[in-house]
């Protein structure tokens, strides 16, 4: 018996004052589906979920959805207004009894739920966005770009949650590595046409590749056709005075089919020049220390970096990955220790923020206002690697459009954003590119690009990513951060460090363990000597917070039981109080059995 569909999408068209966004687009969702939907930037795939989740109205169509069925989306620019803190806006849709799901999201995404979102980060605001649609647990969610802006022991987190999840969802994300170990099937966005291939991300380059081979083909046939039709039209039989106005028409009509297929949109002319070489040495740190107050950033930290490394720096966020490379490049100079810079270095800086853009400015004035890009006296051209290029025709090759090009930085979508800025730090030689978060928003076809570019640069790159596929591709060295100051370099990738981290630390990404240690329950404070692995350590600092956590519900909790009328009044909220009050108990004993376990252990 077949399954009765989720969510269903019929003929949908959609146009924003242009050509059509899309044009009889079908969509099915079932339950227990685990999709990956893919496309280039601008292809229309937030636009798509919008329509997904009834947020925004297409031009044609029908959208059905299942009896009972509970759509949750997360957007990339989530709404705060009206919520005094992140944990409100989280909490806004949750029964009180439910509000422990927020706090075990916050703690597992690493953000403050007592913090307002105006001084909120805009990493914190979507984090915050996460938690709540997973505290809600619709029978369908939506996830758009839900990776960016997370570490990686965030995005592991969230992929346990995920893999475990009962209900259906739908991924959109540039992150092989996620897509890969969550999705089952494929849904690819492609000029307005939507196809599904019933197998997750893996194979879908493989996949795209074939069906644009075979595009190819159809349309060199029809181009040949189209030849061989003309000549007879224009040579034809020059004693016959009349066409065989049949065969005319048939040429018109293949000549209308071609016209009306849409091309293809083409991958960025990206390149990067190298300047002169830099200095066999790069950069050498000795002993290096650098602290904020009490929070320790670099505890005696040496390293080496030599000409044509490929160095990546990986750890949670805040940890002090962009204070280490301003302090390898001059930009903050370190505590204590001696910073020896190698000679001749030329710094191009992909910075993660986008602050070198100006958001109320357009692109034109973006790039000609850039004092390394400005040609004098010509208000429409721009310096490119030594040469005067018109902007327009500049901008035209990281795709953008004529009409973009006068258009302010704030209308574009963050991969626009990423693109303009690569337009910016490749127009000049470089020996040392610094690129901090360079593949957020970046489509698939765009980070194939950029490593097929980096890979064919002759000077160093300094790395730092939470995309765990793309620093496979590209590291020759990974400095890890793993708290407290410490940082740790491993030859290779993300992959290569996890097959030679220590044994007792493979089962869990490395995570920052630096703040204070508390008192424990039974008045001692947590230690962590070797005996204890990395993990079981920061577990064990964290384990006094969260049973004080438990504690606490659990009075709230039987106080709200305490009400002899509740039961009557609202029975569904008794019922659900004393799942949540059941639930807290188990897992306070659990909780208070691993304090002890881990505290005899770190004892001896």
């Amino acid at each position: 018996m077949a399954q009765t569909p989720l969510l269903q999408l019929s003929d949908i068209s959609l146009t924003y004052g242009g050509d059509p966004i899309f044009d009889g687009l079908d969509l099915v969702v079932q339950q227990g589906d685990r999709v990956a939907l893919v496309g280039r930037n601008g292809s229309g795939k937030s636009t798509l979920m919008k329509v997904m989740a009834g947020l925004v109205e297409p031009d044609g169509g029908t959208r059905a959805l299942a009896p009972g069925t509970r759509v949750g989306y997360m957007e990339q620019d989530p709404d705060f207004a009206g919520a005094a803190t992140l944990g409100d806006f989280a909490t806004s849709d949750l029964d009180p009894a439910e509000h422990y799901r927020i706090e075990m999201a916050a703690e597992g995404l690493d953000f403050d739920p007592d913090l307002a979102p105006e001084r909120a980060s805009g990493g914190e605001r979507r984090r915050a966005a996460l938690a709540k649609l997973l505290a809600e647990a619709p029978e369908l969610m939506l996830l758009d770009e839900p990776t960016n802006h997370l570490d990686i022991h965030a995005i592991a987190w969230l992929e346990a949650r995920l893999r475990a999840a009962r209900a259906a969802y739908v991924l959109i994300s540039h992150d092989r590595a996620f897509l890969r170990a969550l999705s089952r099937a494929t849904l690819w966005l492609d000029r307005g046409v939507m196809r599904r291939r019933e197998a997750g991300f893996e194979g879908f380059e493989e996949w795209r590749d074939t069906v644009w081979a075979e595009e190819d083909a159809a349309r060199h046939k029809l181009n040949r056709k189209i030849k061989a039709e003309a000549r007879w039209a224009v040579e034809g039989i020059s004693a016959r005075r009349k066409r065989n106005q049949g065969r005319v028409r048939a040429l018109q009509a293949l000549r209308a089919e071609r016209a009306g297929q849409i091309k293809r949109q083409g991958t960025a002319a990206m390149a990067l020049e190298s300047a002169a070489p830099s200095g066999k040495l790069v950069a050498e740190l000795e002993g290096v220390r650098k602290s904020y107050g009490d929070r320790v950033i670099l505890r005696d930290f040496s390293t080496r970096i030599m000409r044509g490394e490929r160095v990546a720096l990986v750890g949670p966020n805040g940890v002090g990955k962009t204070t280490l490379l301003r302090v390898i490049t001059g930009e903050e100079e370190p505590d204590s220790g001696r910073v020896r810079r190698g000679t001749n270095l030329e710094v191009a800086l992909f910075d993660q923020s986008r602050a070198q853009l100006d958001h109320n400015s357009s692109l034109w004035e973006n790039l000609t206002g850039d004092p390394l890009m400005r040609v004098p006296g010509q208000a429409d051209q721009v310096m490119v690697r030594g040469q005067p290029r018109h902007v327009v025709g500049y901008l035209k090759e990281f795709l953008f459009d004529e009409a973009q090009a006068r258009a302010p930085v704030r209308a574009l979508s963050g991969g626009e954003k990423a693109r303009l800025l690569l337009a910016r730090i490749m127009a000049q030689p470089s020996n040392l590119l610094v690129l901090d978060e360079p593949t957020n928003d970046l489509d698939v076809e765009t980070l194939d690009l950029l490593q097929d570019i980096l890979d064919g640069f002759d000077g160093t790159v300094l790395l730092v990513s939470h995309d765990r596929d793309f620093i496979d591709r590209i590291a020759t060295t990974t400095l890890v951060f793993e708290g407290a100051g410490k940082v740790t370099a491993y030859a290779g990738g993300w992959s290569d460090y996890l097959s030679q981290r220590p044994a007792p630390e493979r089962e869990a990404a490395p995570r920052a363990a630096e703040k204070a240690k508390p008192a424990t329950p039974a008045g001692r404070t947590a230690r962590a000597p070797d005996r204890l692995s990395f993990t079981e350590a920061h577990r064990l600092e964290k384990l006094p917070a969260e049973i004080a956590r438990l504690e606490a519900e659990i009075a709230k909790l039987g106080a709200l039981l305490a009400d002899p009328d509740l039961f009557t009044r609202a029975p569904v909220k008794f019922r659900k109080a004393s799942e949540a009050l059941s639930a807290r108990q188990t897992a306070l004993e659990a909780a208070e059995e691993e304090w002890l376990h881990l505290a005899d252990k770190a004892e001896g």
